[in-house]
Formats: C-alpha cells, structure tokens, sequence
C-alpha cells in the first residue's frame, strides 16, 4: 500500500516492459496538474501504457472512476500489477483499440488524458462525444506533427480555454564521479475544456 497523498510516485518504483512507454514523473505532474481533477471525477486514459497516470489519479482521488483504455493484453497485465502494488482499487481496465473500443463504455468521462498515438485526430473526435460538457481534455505530443494535429482537432471541436505548455526536464545522474544533468525527451502538453451549450 502506497502511503502518500502526493503525486509524483518515483518511476523506478513501477513495474515496466520494454518498449511499453513511461509517462516520466515531472510530465506526469503537469498533466496532473492541467487535469483539474475533483474528488469524484470519472477519467478516461487512452493509451494508458504502464499505467502512471491510472495509479497517481486513483491515489488522488480514491472516489473517483478511472478508466485505463489499452488495446494491448500483456499492457493491461502490466497496468492491474502497478495498480496492486499502489494498492488502487478503483481503476477499471478497459482492453480495447480506441477511438474504436470507446462507444462501449458505460461511464461519462468529466476528464480524459490522451498521450499521443497514431490515431490522435480519430480519438479525439471520439473522446469528444462522450466528454461531460465544461470537461477536461489534455493530451500529450512529444513530435511537432502530433502537436500539429492536436491542434487542428482542437480548432474543429472548437476547444475553449485551451493552454499548451513545453516542458523540458533534466535529471541529476551520476557518472563516474560526477553528478551531470541529463535532459529527457522535450514534451508538448496541450489542454483544453468542452464548453456548455
């Protein structure tokens, strides 16, 4: 059982695969942070990956509902162990291929987390249906032709209130015997809100 209330679970302490990515604990803080969750929300996370987003929104908000959506079977292992070694019970892993697997959902995301992927237009458009009106919708691009198409949906679904941040994060790692600061991998993080009628 994971004993804090703070997000920001160090990466080594989950389980991962290779080639299953990693939301990085500073990325995964800001999107934290531009989801505005409230004690009760109801998230969607396409494309939960290892499961970091699931595990850090289930510690925050133990009466809330989160959705991890995943289409891969040995990732969705992965997610159900890194939620039973945080002791989160209030995730529901969802295996599916999206934005194809989302009309089947019964619960009404207030919230959705989306980070990158090949069908990102597609996702969006889908997620868009179903999102609660005055709801959150962020998602990440780590390439400028993600965060291109990112913002062309965002336009077309007449996304308000919408903030993108870049982040760049070094780490402290030791070399020998120096301590360097090493730069991770450069992230876009853009949100948004659906407006009320």
């Amino acid at each position: 059982m994971w004993p804090y209330i703070t997000p920001g679970i160090a990466d080594d302490l989950f389980e991962r695969l290779p080639g299953i990515p990693m939301t990085q604990r500073e990325i995964r803080l800001l999107i934290l942070s531009h989801l505005r969750l409230t004690p009760t929300s109801v998230l969607w996370d396409v494309g939960a990956g290892t499961g970091t987003i699931p595990v850090e929104v289930g510690l925050i908000c133990p009466q809330g509902k989160i959705l991890a959506i995943e289409r891969d079977e040995e990732v969705v292992g992965l997610i159900r162990r890194n939620c039973d070694r945080f002791g989160v019970k209030n995730v529901q892993i969802i295996e599916g291929s999206a934005p194809e697997c989302l009309g089947e959902i019964k619960s009404v995301p207030d919230r959705v987390c989306i980070e990158g992927g090949r069908s990102v237009k597609a996702i969006l458009q889908a997620v868009w249906q179903y999102l609660q009106p005055n709801g959150r919708v962020v998602t990440t691009a780590a390439s400028l032709e993600t965060l291109y198409q990112i913002s062309e949906s965002f336009s077309s679904l007449q996304v308000r209130n919408i903030e993108v941040v870049q982040a760049s994060v070094n780490r402290l790692q030791k070399r020998g015997n120096s301590q360097v600061l090493v730069g991770c991998d450069p992230v876009f993080v853009m949100s948004g809100e659906k407006m009320d009628d």
